[in-house]
């Protein structure tokens, strides 16, 4: 595999793995069993029939967790440490045929990705939840993962087009994450002064 292709895998699926990672490594397994990608590196080891297997049973426990209110925001909460870990993992394994220096970089870089589009959602799941409404998260759920499945679809047929995008998002995402957390700050703030004032009141 030539390192255009895998530099455009291994971003897709540090990208992926960020906003959706047992989605995200059940499709990379099933694709690389399917001879639909060749997976750099040790990251075959996504299509063990184990992993593939515990990756669809977590997926279908987040698929019902992501689309509850709060009850995605806590789902992202305990992921905040797992899936960048993931993403680093990802880095490391893709990394095992380019010496140790290339090595670390990649998971290092991998790991900074999936953190990225992690903080991405997380937020802007956290600014949903302020919506006094549960449609919102169920759109939001299932846009997410078919953003996932069109990004492994992507690194399937075209690695140079993830090459592209995902440095965009993430700079896309430094804006907005900052726009984000800005509006989250501020709702909590009104809310916490609106429950002090009716405390207040009631006296």
């Amino acid at each position: 595999m030539d390192i255009i292709n895998s530099i455009g895998i291994l971003l897709g699926a540090s990208w992926a793995s960020g906003i959706n990672l047992y989605l995200s490594a059940a499709g990379l397994g099933i694709a690389q069993r399917m001879d639909w990608v060749d997976l750099p590196g040790n990251m075959e080891i996504l299509a063990n029939p184990i992993i593939i297997g515990v990756s669809i049973i977590f997926f279908v426990i987040e698929f019902v967790a992501d689309k509850i209110p709060f009850v995605d925001s806590a789902w992202d909460s305990v992921h905040t440490f797992i899936r960048p870990l993931a993403g680093s993992l990802l880095g490391y394994a893709a990394g095992t045929e380019m010496g140790p220096v290339i090595q670390v970089i990649m998971t290092l870089f991998a790991g900074t990705v999936a953190l990225d589009s992690h903080l991405t959602k997380a937020t802007t799941r956290l600014a949903i939840n302020t919506i006094p409404e549960p449609v919102t998260n169920s759109v939001a759920s299932v846009a997410e993962d078919a953003t996932v499945i069109g990004v492994l679809y992507l690194m399937m047929h075209n690695p140079m087009v993830i090459m592209i995008l995902v440095p965009l998002f993430v700079l896309f995402s430094i804006w907005f994450l900052i726009k984000m957390f800005r509006f989250v700050k501020k709702v909590f703030k009104f809310k916490g002064a609106e429950k002090h004032g009716n405390a207040v009141a009631g006296m």
